[in-house]
């Protein structure tokens, strides 16, 4: 399937220079033009994970990595700030994002959510009373997902004190952010026990981006994932899991995603100059890619992919 929706491409100038503050990594960034920065590349649970023994997270508990926040990317686009995805690590997503736009406001113009899984939207909770106490901060939301948040607490009483003011969202309906910059959501399968699943379409300035940190196959799809990275610059996808030999505590047909090696091979006969657009994300802590020296992180390199990094900032 053929995605059209055209803006006039603009070259944009970024420079980007990694710093400690506190206990935070940030990039500072000086552009004339929308970015997108990844504030987060792991599943839900985070890593280490609860309860885990296995060898990936042992060491972590005694020393944690900073970098390893729960999936999500921020959207900067002059002093505007937007969030996709309300994950537990909000506090700290925010900050970062805030710092990398320079802007006054703690919160952001907007938070899109993809679905009701623990790690994608629960950082709403954070703008309640108990913590900021935001007023109306816009919350993008699908139909299911938006009567979940105000038909159930503690969701609801966040919209009843206005501490966010939802807003609905339709399949493949645009949304205008700006003159130069469109959202468009769009309805992938999952597990969808509460809510549906999204992905988003993001396009600024001719630049194309894809968005889908959960799905369950891409031959599930109603689109062409290969037609899709055809038609795109960039693309988000999910990668929670390297193969199904990682997962021995679990029944993995009861939480099924795209293997990495499954997405290589279905990528396997594009050019290098449509892989290099790919950048796996949403990492189970039991996947190897986290380990840079690992074999199959290697791998993934070596074929061409990319494995998405926090802190990264792309210019669109």
């Amino acid at each position: 399937m053929k995605w059209a929706i055209s803006l006039l491409l603009m070259s944009l100038s970024i420079s980007c220079k990694q710093e400690s503050v506190g206990n935070m990594i940030t990039t500072e960034i000086e552009t004339n033009g929308p970015s997108l920065v990844i504030l987060g590349t792991i599943q839900d649970a985070g890593s280490p994970h609860i309860g885990c023994k296995k060898d990936c997270c042992k060491d972590l508990f005694d020393n944690p990595d900073l970098s390893r926040k729960v999936v999500s990317l921020g959207l900067i686009d002059g002093k505007s700030t937007y969030l996709f995805e309300a994950t537990p690590d909000i506090s700290t997503q925010l900050k970062m994002l805030r710092r990398l736009a320079g802007s006054d406001s703690e919160m952001p113009d907007g938070i899109f959510l993809t679905h009701a899984h623990i790690g994608h939207y629960t950082g709403l909770m954070y703008l309640g009373k108990e913590a900021t106490n935001a007023q109306k901060v816009p919350v993008y939301a699908m139909p299911r997902m938006k009567s979940y948040l105000e038909t159930n607490g503690p969701w609801s009483q966040l919209v009843g004190m206005e501490n966010i003011e939802l807003r609905k969202l339709e399949h493949k309906e645009k949304i205008n952010l700006s003159k130069r910059t469109e959202v468009v959501p769009f309805t992938v399968p999952h597990r969808d026990e509460f809510s549906e699943t999204v992905g988003y379409f993001i396009e600024s300035y001719g630049t194309k981006v894809l968005f889908i940190p959960d799905i369950d196959k891409w031959d599930k799809w109603e689109t062409s994932i290969v037609e899709a990275v055809e038609e795109m610059d960039y693309l988000f996808l999910d990668a929670t899991f390297y193969s199904g030999e990682e997962i021995n505590t679990r029944d993995i047909s009861e939480i099924p995603h795209p293997f990495i090696i499954e997405s290589m091979a279905t990528f396997d006969s594009l050019p290098a100059s449509e892989k290099k657009k790919i950048h796996f994300i949403h990492f189970n802590h039991t996947n190897p890619v986290l380990d840079s020296s690992s074999t199959a992180y290697r791998d993934v390199i070596r074929k061409g992919y990319n494995i998405a990094s926090y802190g990264d900032v792309i210019k669109l």
